[in-house]
């Protein structure tokens, strides 16, 4: 089975700054990746991933003018609390907690910077590992969105010459889809994969890939961003 591929069409109406374009875009693909996403769920789970997600952030860009207010952390927040209720199964808690990690990470923050934007993901990731009782090597989303958030945090680490935005978007896709690609020799030991035990092995991990496919569609837009 190939993997989900990132539409080429870019958000245009993205209420402007970068955070908005890039939840705005995730959102997208979650809606637009909605088949694609489930049928490789449905290797070794339950095959309802893609609809779930999708479901959730259908509601988001639903409701995007109200979603989008000045503030940050605000703004996570609303979309935190529209993925915990609408998003189905495992996914909602998980995904609403990452988005609720982020707000807390960006408090009082009115523009975040990309080493805010490191901050976010990680705390992302921590409230992930908290909430599902998980870490790298479990087959798991994590095994894509850590890797991807320590590269990006190495590379602004690394000082001069300073990274822009467009850089580090593309690093983050690079290593995101490097490190989704590896979890398909894995056992899956947290999710519904779990259940399967070794027929999880063979296929990538669809949380996996759509974080990695999110990262692809956000480095390909990214110049077209309002």
């Amino acid at each position: 089975m190939s993997a989900p591929s990132p539409s080429s069409s870019p958000s245009s109406s993205a209420p402007g700054g970068d955070l908005t374009f890039v939840v705005r875009t995730i959102a997208r693909t979650a809606v637009d990746n909605e088949r694609a996403f489930s049928d490789l769920d449905a290797v070794a789970g339950d095959g309802d991933f893609g609809y779930s997600l999708a479901r959730g952030f259908e509601i988001v860009l639903a409701d995007w003018d109200e979603l989008a207010p000045e503030a940050p952390a605000e703004f996570l927040k609303k979309v935190a609390m529209v993925i915990s209720k609408r998003v189905g199964g495992t996914s909602g808690p998980l995904w609403g907690t990452a988005f609720l990690r982020a707000a807390g990470a960006v408090k009082d923050r009115p523009e975040p910077d990309a080493g805010d934007a490191v901050a976010m993901l990680r705390a992302a990731a921590e409230g992930i590992k908290a909430r599902g009782k998980s870490d790298v090597g479990d087959k798991t989303l994590l095994d894509a969105l850590i890797p991807m958030t320590d590269a990006l945090e190495q590379r602004l680490a690394q000082g001069e010459p300073a990274a822009d935005g467009a850089e580090l978007a593309a690093l983050a896709a690079t290593t995101a889809r490097a490190a989704a690609d590896a979890t398909a020799p894995m056992q899956a030991r947290r999710g519904r994969q779990s259940y399967t035990g070794e027929r999880s092995i063979g296929s990538p991990d669809p949380g996996a890939v759509a974080i990695a496919v999110m990262a692809e569609r956000i480095a390909a837009e990214w110049d077209a961003r309002d």
